[in-house]
């Protein structure tokens, strides 16, 4: 497996033009279009932990090595 970020857009609930993203870094063992459609439940999850926020896009890509994790 390899790692891969899961670039999610997140909005504000209360405030939904206060967005950014959030990198979520875990091992996957699929292309980043396979992890888009496995991303749901990783989404989720965060949400979950960030009520505050509502999830409007995602992304996965292989991180970049200058990246912190």
């Amino acid at each position: 497996m390899n790692p891969i970020d899961l670039v999610v857009t997140v909005c504000a609930v209360l405030s939904p033009a206060n967005c950014e993203e959030q990198h979520i870094v875990f091992n996957y063992a699929g292309s980043p279009r396979q992890c888009v459609m496995a991303a749901p439940p990783y989404i989720a999850q965060w949400i979950g932990d960030h009520p505050k926020w509502q999830a409007v896009r995602w992304r996965c890509e292989y991180p970049h090595p200058n990246d912190k994790a």
